[in-house]
């Protein structure tokens, strides 16, 4: 036998031992590494964190390196999810809580929990059918979806993929005119409810990105307000308010620019309700209220803008108090289990949004995958909520959680 061909009977071999450790017992037991050959099924799946390397797996690594990465040395990453280890639970016993119930009204629109689905960009990134496949999944598990400005499809086509409502998510840029157009847009599609970003006045350093040589704040083939501004430059010779280098070398976008008298003429304009996203201060919580916003979410945008924000459900408190009750609280950033949501409602959110493990489940298993996601998370919830001694989500306070 000649050198090749006894090296093609070497790796013949090994594959069939590859392929026979793959479909075995053994190989659960030896944690092997998920590979082409050995991907578990969606039903095998009993967390939303087993989502995540069978989405990476799938993939390209570039918009896995987008849709997981955060900013600098990812030190609020990893704060978003340590936050929560130092909250425990006071379970109640003998509390009748046989009728679970986690439905919630919010904005007009009854949900079967308090799980919304926050606003990413280029769900295309995941799977092929993008925000169509996402809002498949929230319609199935009738919850809501947060539309992203960067979308991979367009508004119109996914407000119409579904008869659930829908919210709209909103970046302002490239200019003023553009910014009104699109939310008119949105308002004329359908969405329900307008979500304002207000923590992207800068284009921050994400450095995954970078190492991928991608300079933008998204991949190529993912729409935002910025590369919309420049393609416009480009085609028709106007000038406009575009993303652009500013002072000691940053990149802005039209946000940098704005304030609070920016937020009243949206919702005057949109005359729906509208949230602010991306509050962490007690302050801009008060703001919000007398600024006339319909509601506030908490959030430090999954900790890819500023290095050192807080975890989201350190600042809660401070927000929910100054707040006062007027306007809901939602927050976001960092949600992985029902417990992490349950430690929300009981320090006063309403609601909470996720936003990557949608997108694990995108990419591992397209809109079923998704599904599946906010269906374990719901899951997860009512389990947390029933051996707490918590029927209702009304039934939920402070008394719940030791900090």
């Amino acid at each position: 036998m000649t050198n090749d061909k006894r090296a093609m009977s070497r790796r013949g071999v090994c594959r069939q031992l590859a392929a026979w450790m793959a479909a075995s017992p053994l190989a659960a037991q030896l944690d092997l590494p998920y590979t082409g050959e050995r991907v578990p099924a969606i039903d095998q799946l009993v967390n939303v964190f087993e989502f995540e390397p069978i989405c990476k797996l799938r993939i390209p690594r570039q918009n896995y390196d987008y849709i997981a990465g955060g900013v600098d040395n990812e030190w609020s990453l990893r704060r978003n999810r340590e936050a929560f280890d130092k909250i425990t639970f006071r379970p109640r016993m003998l509390v009748n809580a046989s009728n679970l119930d986690l439905s919630l009204d919010l904005f007009g629109t009854k949900m079967s929990c308090p799980i919304l689905i926050a606003p990413t960009a280029g769900h295309n990134l995941a799977t092929a059918d993008g925000e169509l496949a996402t809002a498949k999944a929230a319609a199935e598990t009738e919850t809501v979806l947060i539309l992203s400005t960067n979308s991979s499809q367009p508004y119109e086509k996914v407000a119409e993929s579904t008869k659930f409502p829908k919210w709209f998510q909103l970046y302002p840029g490239p200019d003023l005119e553009t910014t009104w157009a699109r939310a008119d847009r949105a308002k004329q599609a359908g969405y329900k409810v307008m979500v304002l970003t207000v923590d992207a006045g800068y284009n921050s350093h994400r450095e995954r990105l970078l190492r991928n040589q991608v300079k933008a704040q998204v991949p190529a083939g993912v729409r935002s307000p910025q590369t919309e501004g420049r393609r416009r430059v480009r085609e028709d010779e106007a000038p406009a308010a575009i993303s652009r280098p500013a002072v000691y070398g940053l990149s802005t976008t039209l946000m940098h620019q704005l304030d609070w008298s920016f937020a009243e003429e949206l919702k005057k304009r949109f005359g729906g309700p509208v949230l602010i996203k991306g509050i962490l201060t007690g302050e801009d919580g008060a703001l919000a209220v007398k600024r006339g916003m319909d509601g506030v979410i908490v959030s430090n945008h999954g900790a890819r803008y500023l290095e050192y924000a807080p975890a989201t459900i350190d600042v809660l408190p401070e927000v929910v108090e100054a707040v006062g009750g007027k306007i809901p609280v939602l927050i976001d950033s960092g949600f992985r289990r029902g417990t992490d949501v349950l430690k929300a409602l009981a320090l006063g959110a309403k609601a909470v949004c996720v936003g990557r493990p949608p997108l694990w489940g995108l990419g591992a298993f397209g809109a079923d995958g998704c599904k599946r996601v906010m269906e374990l998370l719901r899951t997860e919830l009512a389990l947390a909520m029933g051996l707490c001694g918590k029927a209702t989500l009304k039934d939920i306070d402070k008394r719940v959680i030791h900090m």
